[in-house]
């Protein structure tokens, strides 16, 4: 048994090393979260979560995972690369025992591919937190290097993420107590924002005592709560967006206030504004794009919100047709954020609207791949231009957004080849030109189509005929007009303009090459799609059952365990 427990030891130990080489850094970016907790410990949890995973989707398809806490404060983990419907399987999810837990899913970034990488995290001391985060900081080596020379807590992965529960760990810590409560917490999580610069929205989990949800004090990152009423009790929910709660039937839907902390037990609710005040700036790109069309953000719907920027874009676009005499036959959108916003455009400007873009629904998720013609492949396997709605005929492609250039380029040559006589293509976000420093896997500046061009010559590099942009005030109306309290939006990748400050060109120059060597790395990961299902997504570290000292909060039994059920028999 000594020697089995010394071999145990010895692998857990040899998976904290880290790998040969410098590892790069990863972003941790636009990605879900969720926190549950069923009044009814005896009700498991996970297959709520996995459900409201699966309705996040969306916003990370990179990887996902489930964390729960069952009786004696133990833990009960899932997570691996992949989709939803793939890892969380009905085997899976069975041995997720517990009545509370959180969820995570991830955006598929460059150089992320690690299945180390995958969430919620876990920290057995002090008292055994788990942690699941959606954003970005801007102030990573600082941080690291007060972990490593001050906290001497051990960062295990490059993630921001895993960067955060350390530091609420920490703070945690500090108050050198055997059991905390509500205030302890609130006062770590103030500590924490006072230490870190960027935007976090995050959900945590404390071995048998509760859920948490806080958001950094612009508020740039969503995150919501809403609870349901049962024959014991309330069940409370933490998410995203607002479909989960809809879907899993919760109402009262409210968003966590930017710098807010609420901590849900089963004795109830306590909430408290623990950051300082800061301009309130959500991320406008999650109306954009990023957030699904029947969520409300912020008090924002989501929907109603494209519906007006397609009414302010075809103004504007109106406008430019007419100084440059040309007359458009049909509306198209580019599948599929885009067609509330094409839809509002035609009716406005009184002109068909049709689907010419017929979409592969079955093609699996690609990796990114860095070069044109990877890119171009994969345009070409996921959309199909049908040549009756464009043969002959001027076509206004209406796209929430032009980013690299190299898709719209695409598609604009599907619609010719298919015998388009003018492409005019209409973007309801004004041109990017700037880095996302919050939580958006953007290209650096110099791979920005919009980077160094005016649209004249933005037009010419995608082989359009004329592209028309959003003006950024007809954006901004658009949104807040559905909630004229936020005065501000984070609209960083269009002015250059960043909220939290602490952004000069050092870090830009330093994030555009960080960003670099992370598709490097991507390219290297993919070799690894032949190996089996199995030993991609399965490191030994989560095969292994991991005891750790440290127990349950406010509870009598101290031994906490995290077990993953990923493809164990």
């Amino acid at each position: 048994m000594e020697s089995m427990m010394q071999t145990l030891h010895l692998a857990v130990f040899l998976h904290s090393l880290p790998p040969p080489g410098p590892r790069p850094r990863v972003f941790d970016l636009v990605c879900g979260i969720l926190g549950l907790l069923l009044h009814d410990p005896s009700v498991d949890a996970a297959p709520e979560i996995s459900e409201g995973l699966s309705l996040l989707q969306h916003r990370g398809q990179d990887a996902c995972g489930i964390v729960t806490c069952g009786p004696k404060g133990r833990f009960f983990q899932c997570k691996a690369n992949g989709m939803v419907r793939d890892v969380l399987d009905e085997k899976a999810i069975a041995k997720l025992i517990g009545g509370m837990g959180v969820g995570h899913v991830r955006y598929p970034t460059a150089g992320s591919s690690d299945h180390a990488e995958a969430q919620p995290f876990y920290v057995n001391s002090p008292y055994g937190i788990v942690f699941a985060h959606n954003g970005n900081l801007i102030d990573s080596p600082s941080l690291l290097q007060y972990m490593d020379a001050t906290a001497h807590r051990h960062i295990n992965t490059s993630s921001d993420s895993e960067l955060l529960l350390n530091l609420f760990a920490d703070n945690l810590q500090k108050t050198g107590k055997f059991r905390i409560n509500e205030d302890d917490i609130f006062t770590a999580i103030g500590g924490l924002m006072r230490q870190c610069t960027g935007a976090y929205a995050c959900v945590a989990m404390l071995a048998g005592f509760g859920v948490i949800a806080f958001r950094d004090p612009n508020g740039i990152r969503p995150v919501g709560m809403a609870s349901r009423k049962t024959d014991t009790g309330r069940d409370y929910l933490f998410a995203s967006e607002s479909i989960v709660a809809d879907a899993l039937s919760f109402s009262g839907w409210e968003d966590v206030k930017p710098g807010e902390a609420v901590i849900i037990t089963r004795s109830g609710v306590s909430r408290k504004q623990v950051g300082a005040h800061a301009t309130f700036a959500p991320d406008i790109f999650e109306f954009v794009y990023f957030a699904r069309p029947d969520s409300v953000l912020d008090g924002i719907s989501v929907y109603r919100s494209r519906m007006a920027m397609g009414d302010a874009l075809a103004v504007e676009v109106d406008k430019v047709l007419k100084e440059r005499g040309i007359t458009v036959d049909v509306v198209i959108p580019v599948p599929d954020t885009s067609r509330v916003a094409a839809l509002n455009l035609a009716q406005k400007l009184k002109l068909p609207y049709r689907e010419g873009f017929i979409k592969n629904r079955y093609v699996g998720r690609t990796f990114i791949m860095p070069g044109q013609q990877m890119r171009r492949k994969n345009v070409r396997r996921k959309l199909n231009a049908m040549a009756l709605e464009f043969s002959g005929k001027n076509v206004l492609l209406v796209d929430d957004s032009i980013v690299r250039g190299t898709t719209s380029e695409e598609i604009i040559q599907m619609a010719k080849d298919v015998g388009a006589k003018k492409v005019i293509v209409a973007s309801c976000a004004p041109p990017i030109r700037h880095s996302n420093v919050y939580g958006i896997d953007m290209p650096s500046r110099t791979e920005l189509v919009a980077y160094g061009r005016n649209t004249e010559e933005i037009a010419e590099a995608i082989g359009a005929d004329l592209v028309v942009f959003q003006t950024l005030p007809d954006l901004i109306a658009s949104v807040r007009q559905f909630n004229p309290s936020i005065s501000t939006f984070d609209c960083s990748v269009f002015t250059g303009e960043y909220v939290t400050g602490g952004v000069n060109e050092e870090y830009l120059h330093r994030l555009e090459s960080l960003r670099a060597d992370n598709v490097k790395n991507k390219v290297a990961v993919n070799s690894l799609e032949g190996q089996s299902e199995g030993s991609r997504a399965n490191g030994f570290h989560d095969r292994v059952n991991i005891v750790a000292s440290g127990g349950p909060v406010n509870s009598a039994d101290d031994t906490v365990g995290l077990h993953n059920t990923w493809n164990i028999s």
